[in-house]
């Protein structure tokens, strides 16, 4: 995210001003509207006074660290005689807390936090270091001292599951008492609670509804179209995330800058903010976003109402703070001005999710935020090993943006983190399952062994080899490979093109993407096919060629059909990778999730490409097919002993005795798009996710990477990530492995390990590549690829004795996610200016040849780059 929280560093500056989400109210006043000393030390911004006379009466407590029966014999009560209720309370004061049992086992870092009561404090809590507990201990210490009321005590978490075991753990601590805690929830949770009190004071009724995204989704499809734009230049899906980061940020339509406007609709973004805001004030409904952003608007347009909470809350408490987005940030520090005693605890190094809007920087300028703040480390780890903890630890202190803390244990060093070299991901798959089922034979437990990859296309790989050993296994955060959406999608497809009487397949796609073809039209193929006994795709053949359909339903059928019959004509004339590029191009599947703004869209063209990939696995269409059927039909549940596999942001908070990192190149991981669009931010983050993956194993960490990557056939040199060699070598192993491939084949393709990070010291291995024998297909491409290259430099001839373009077939324009794969060396005998004819997108002319690709400008008005094979020069 480029935006960042030092956008409210400078809010004082009168340029700035007209940045903030809301308009700054008269500097110098606090909630009781006396000056405060902080206030000379520059907060982020300036914060409402709560007028005297808007106060209600302000009701009595007890003083910090009395009980209420302190508190009434306390001294200058005029010596009134205390009364029997007064007594009785006096009778069960709380116990000192040298007394209670819930401080017992506390190591003296946890102690601290949990005791430390007084003013702002920051716990950085390293991963495996208790921070649960201390959060937990520290909420039944300040009920137990008879610092606050429950009621007094507001703690604030992410996710429900946080707030439910945060619950039960304190209910654990001091029993009952915790059920008298209303303020302890979720971010959104205690939003809704104060927005239903003061729905009327924001333009809703307290019965407001909250839309789910889906209607959310249709209710921009309505803005967008009310405001005549083409809603499939301008998806409301983009919309929604364009608007979903201005609300993170606490931004109201009025307040977004100028520039963002132009972010969405070429510069309409604003205006279809302002009427999506409007539609939910009319609907009586909210949307996620808003239900801290409209907190945000009470709190500064009302201050009698923020005061009344500023009063209300004794202590706050924010678990993960290294996760809160702006709005969030803002939220807190409004609260926070009627109490010092903010406790925030969190881990800087675990900031992995600035792609949605989380902000790093609320952490690092905490003490600026809260001055006088008592930062506390907590650095003991009780999850891993030494040496686990060591390399971690080096590795992340390679970031600039950090507060600084090392983790230790007083356990064992253990194994040292181990890495190894692998020849491509196929073999990478294989090599982890053999030692996981060397372990498993040993008496590891599968539950206590992860897979965490940088990229759900990683998983087919594992989830192919698994099912070949009957390694059972489960997908933590996500549905497996063949299970996701656009991979089902795309071998609908396939099978229909195969199989055209595969009526399951073919009612899936029929209208994917949006055609025109609606469930009335799709019902009318239906009875058609069960009236004569044919399959849907026979039927509807039929079907166009009556009137039985509109104008555009018919058309789109026919369009289709018509493919259908193009594609089905090349089986056997194109490879069947090829053909499944041009499927996806064709049917406009691939343009659908370019089109998608989504954070999930990238995602899922990257799985495409992996199906592709992968396909290149098998001779024919009919085999790979016949391959996934039998995948399918292996039923994964998720109980019983079973390897985890996962992405690394889902593995945040979990931990696994065996934890395996695969994929560790450069592009992959740290991956490119972080490193395109966020820069030196983005590399960081990167190298906290990679931080959080070691971390997660508790005595088995191996890190591998491929030193190649099959892209539609072809190997391509991949360079070990910049991570690998940041690793200190003290805490790292090394593993050669002599076969079947190892880091010794780094020759291979000449750029492995020489990257412009300096020497690898992967590259000193001095093995022979390919000695020996092993019987896989890879292997063997491999020793055939070196025999030739080997041949090559040994002739005097100048001509050359091998080219990948020796055996190159006919083929289609290759576009995914607009990659096209084609060859720039190989000349064209077309020319510029020149008329040619494509079969899909009609007339055009050359405008720029290189290679056998083609630059054509067709008459449609549509600019496509293609390969040469697949037009024709038009005739006349």
């Amino acid at each position: 995210m480029a935006h960042t929280g030092k956008h409210f560093a400078n809010a004082a500056a009168v340029d700035g001003a007209d940045e903030l989400p809301f308009d700054l109210p008269p500097r110098g006043a606090t909630a009781t509207g006396a000056a405060s000393p902080a206030d000379d030390d520059e907060p982020p911004f300036d914060l409402p006074a709560a007028p005297r006379s808007a106060q209600p009466p302000r009701q009595q407590q007890p003083e910090p660290g009395r009980t209420p029966s302190q508190q009434a014999n306390a001294p200058g009560d005029g010596g009134k005689r205390l009364s029997l209720s007064a007594r009785a309370l006096q009778g069960s004061a709380s116990p000192r807390a040298e007394q209670t049992p819930y401080l017992q086992g506390l190591n003296p870092e946890q102690r601290e936090a949990v005791e430390h009561l007084d003013g702002p404090v920051l716990v950085l809590a390293g991963a495996g270091t208790g921070k649960t507990r201390v959060l937990t201990t520290r909420i039944a210490h300040i009920l137990a001292t008879g610092r606050a009321y429950p009621s007094q005590v507001l703690a604030v978490t992410f996710t429900n599951k946080a707030a439910r075991e945060m619950k039960e753990r304190i209910g654990s601590l001091v029993g009952g008492a915790v059920e008298g805690m209303p303020w302890l929830g979720t971010f959104h949770s205690i939003g809704v609670k104060i927005l239903r009190r003061h729905a009327e004071l924001v333009g809703l009724k307290s019965s407001f509804t909250i839309l789910d995204p889906d209607d959310q989704l249709r209710l921009m499809k309505q803005v967008i179209e009310a405001a005549r734009l083409d809603k499939d230049r301008w998806p409301a899906r983009q919309l929604a995330g364009v608007i979903d980061g201005w609300k993170n940020r606490g931004l109201t339509p009025d307040k977004v800058p100028a520039g963002e406007a132009y972010n969405f609709a070429a510069g309409k973004g604003v205006e279809l903010y302002a009427a999506y805001q409007q539609r939910l004030k009319e609907l009586n409904a909210c949307d996620f976003g808003d239900l801290l952003l409209e907190n945000l608007r009470l709190f500064m347009e009302h201050p009698d109402v923020l005061a009344d909470y500023q009063r209300r809350f004794r202590y706050l408490l924010v678990d993960e703070y290294q996760d809160t987005n702006v709005a969030q940030y803002l939220w807190l520090r409004l609260l926070a001005k009627g109490s010092p005693n903010v406790c925030c605890v969190g881990d800087d190094d675990q900031s992995i999710y600035g792609w949605r809007g989380a902000e790093v920087d609320n952490i690092l300028r905490f003490d600026k935020d809260f001055p006088g703040a008592h930062v506390i480390r907590l650095e003991r780890n009780y999850r891993s090993t030494g040496h686990i903890l060591g390399a971690a630890s080096g590795l992340i202190a390679s970031n600039r943006d950090r507060l600084g803390k090392t983790l230790f244990t007083d356990g064992e060093d253990g194994n040292k983190v181990a890495v190894s070299a692998v020849w491509d991901d196929e073999e990478e798959a294989r090599s982890i399952g053999d030692d996981i089922e060397r372990m498993h034979k040993n008496g590891q437990k599968l539950n206590e062994v992860a897979i965490l990859v940088r990229a759900s296309f990683q998983m087919r790989a594992f989830e192919d080899r698994f099912i070949s050993m009957g390694l059972p296994y489960r997908v933590i955060g996500g549905p497996r490979f063949y299970e996701r959406q656009e991979i089902k999608d795309a071998i609908a497809y396939l099978e229909v093109t195969a199989n055209p009487t595969n009526d399951l397949k073919f009612e899936r796609i029929v209208n994917v993407p949006k055609r025109g073809l609606g469930d009335t039209s799709v019902k009318r193929v239906h009875e058609l096919a069960r009236a004569r006994g044919i399959p849907m795709y026979q039927a509807a053949k039929m079907i166009v060629e009556t009137e039985e359909l509109g104008g555009k339903a018919r058309k789109a059928l026919s369009d289709l059909i018509r493919s259908f019959d193009r594609w089905r004509s090349r089986l056997g004339h194109i490879k069947h990778t090829e053909l499944a590029e041009l499927i996806l191009d064709e049917s406009g599947y691939t343009a659908m999730w370019q089109a998608d703004k989504s954070p999930q869209a990238q995602t899922r063209l990257e799985n495409l490409k992996e199906l592709v990939r992968f396909m290149h696995e098998f001779e024919t269409l009919e085999g790979f097919l016949e391959h996934i059927t039998l995948v399918m039909d292996t039923e994964q549940a998720g109980d019983g002993d079973r390897v985890s596999v996962m992405t690394l942001h889902a593995a945040k908070g979990l931990e696994f005795d065996n934890v395996y990192l695969p994929g560790w190149e450069e592009g992959l991981f740290p991956h490119q798009r972080a490193l395109d669009e966020t820069g030196q931010s983005g590399l960081e983050e990167e190298r906290r996710l990679a931080y959080v993956g070691i971390t997660r194993a508790k005595r088995l960490a191996k890190i591998s990477f491929a030193q190649n990557r099959r892209t539609r056939g072809l190997y391509q040199s991949a360079l070990p990530s910049r991570f690998v060699d940041e690793l200190p070598e003290d805490h790292v192993e090394i593993i050669e492995t002599k076969k079947p491939f190892s880091g010794a084949y780094q020759n291979f393709g000449g750029t492995f390990g020489r990257s412009s990070y300096g020497q690898s010291r992967f590259d000193d291995v001095q093995t022979q590549p390919f000695e020996g024998h092993y019987g896989t297909p890879g292997w063997q491409r491999a020793q055939q690829h070196t025999r030739d290259q080997s041949s090559a430099s040994s002739s005097s001839s100048a001509k050359r004795k091998w080219s990948p373009s020796d055996q190159r077939r006919k083929r289609g324009p290759l576009m995914i996610e607009g990659e096209l794969i084609a060859s720039s060396s190989d000349s064209s005998s077309y020319r510029r200016g020149e008329r040619v004819l494509h079969q899909k997108f009609g007339l055009g002319t050359v405008t720029d040849v290189d290679g056998n690709k083609l630059t054509i400008e067709f008459d449609s008005g549509e600019r496509k780059r293609v390969v040469d094979t697949f037009v024709d020069r038009a005739s006349g």
